[in-house]
């Protein structure tokens, strides 16, 4: 298992890291940029084409994967005439090779998904898209990659495909604008997704497939690719950023979180069906930041997707907090809803149900004193994923 986690995470990490340095100096000349304003708390320009940086850090090692598996699996092949000898392997890979091999397709069909996705957000960095036109695109690219992924389309256990189909949209499209209203402070929506990467890919990996019984070697080692990703980049997002991941990244690294979770197998046989929630406990506060945000824009008449200082790390601010301890309060609540995630698999209905109680609990407490700090707060316009002044 060591070996699988250094090798997914280091190298993954090494290449955003470098990445990183590459689109610090290239990006102001392609007009990917955050300059200080009124609103804004960094007083230098910033690079926003940090979501590059964690682009390559999926793109390069599984391409550099891919090339591998195929000089292996060539090797092995009787009928191969140029490669007259077999790559030795260890022990642990063998048996996952055919595998890897039989999935490395659809791997680049959601890769592709995502990297759409990400150009749109370079696009919307770069020149600003309206939200309609970003919201359709999300919604006819998630319902794109669903209906060429049948794998990705959530059960419910339910024989209802257009009701599935729909739902699993919802969460892609969810998730993805979850963590770009969450970028609104240095290292917390990559921060915040290297938390939920992390304790997805240990449940995955901790936790038997319920079908199967071995590991879910190959989810748990996509999001292990993606912390590494995000470990790499918050080298440079960490206080004071000195790189913004901008749309690009956080429809990125939202964007592959949600397939993943889709991907994912966390009911089944052996499994009982409230372990499906697993993923709700582990990604709580990212969705109950949006269901906040939207809910104090449309209370107060405002457009859902008009930006300004409502959200989560914004309203702990106001209570006193420095935007260090909001993004590390931020950190812990996620952890401490995640962590309920290893235990759904092992208790019945009505431990599920403490343990669902247990999160909305530290939400709603969460909320009970946010409201002191909200209620001083006069509303203050803004962009979403901006670093704005608290």
């Amino acid at each position: 298992m060591i070996w699988l986690i250094a090798g997914a995470v280091i190298p993954s990490m090494m290449i955003a890291w470098a990445g990183g340095w590459a689109v610090r100096r290239w990006g102001p000349s392609w007009g990917l940029i955050d300059r200080p304003g009124h609103r804004k708390v960094h007083t230098q320009p910033t690079p926003t084409s940090g979501g590059l940086a964690i682009w390559l850090g999926l793109i390069v090692p599984f391409a550099l994967g891919h090339a591998v598996l195929a000089v292996v699996m060539a090797s092995r092949a009787e009928q191969t005439a140029w490669l007259h000898f077999t790559i030795p392997l260890p022990s642990f890979v063998e048996p996952h090779l055919n595998g890897l091999a039989q999935e490395v397709g659809n791997l680049w069909i959601i890769l592709a998904g995502g990297t759409v996705l990400m150009l749109v957000g370079l696009i919307d960095d770069r020149r600003g898209l309206d939200w309609r036109l970003r919201l359709t695109i999300q919604t006819v690219l998630a319902l794109a990659v669903v209906l060429a992924q049948p794998r990705l389309r959530m059960t419910l256990f339910l024989d209802a495909p257009w009701l599935t189909t729909a739902l699993s949209v919802l969460w892609i499209v969810g998730l993805v604008n979850a963590f770009n209203m969450l970028d609104n402070m240095d290292g917390l929506s990559a921060g915040v997704a290297s938390i939920a990467a992390a304790i997805l890919a240990a449940v995955l990996l901790l936790v038997p497939d319920p079908l199967n019984h071995p590991p879910q070697i190959f989810v748990g080692g996509f999001l292990l690719v993606l912390l590494g990703a995000l470990l790499g980049f918050l080298w440079h997002n960490r206080p004071p950023a000195r790189l913004f991941m901008g749309d690009a990244g956080s429809y990125w690294i939202g964007y592959l979180l949600a397939v993943a979770t889709l991907t994912a197998t966390f009911a089944g046989n052996d499994n009982p069906r409230h372990a499906i929630l697993a993923p709700l406990c582990v990604l709580a506060v990212p969705l109950y930041d949006m269901a906040t945000v939207v809910f104090i824009r449309l209370r107060e008449g405002r457009s859902p997707f008009a930006g300004d200082k409502s959200h989560f790390s914004h309203r702990l601010v106001e209570l006193g907090m420095t935007k260090g301890q909001a993004v590390l309060t931020i950190y812990l609540a996620t952890a401490t809803c995640g962590l309920g995630a290893f235990l759904l698999h092992q208790v019945d209905l009505a431990g599920a149900c403490v343990i669902l109680l247990l999160v909305a609990c530290i939400l709603l407490l969460v909320a009970i004193l946010e409201t002191a700090g909200r209620l001083r707060r006069p509303a203050t316009q803004g962009k979403d994923g901006s670093h704005d002044t608290p």
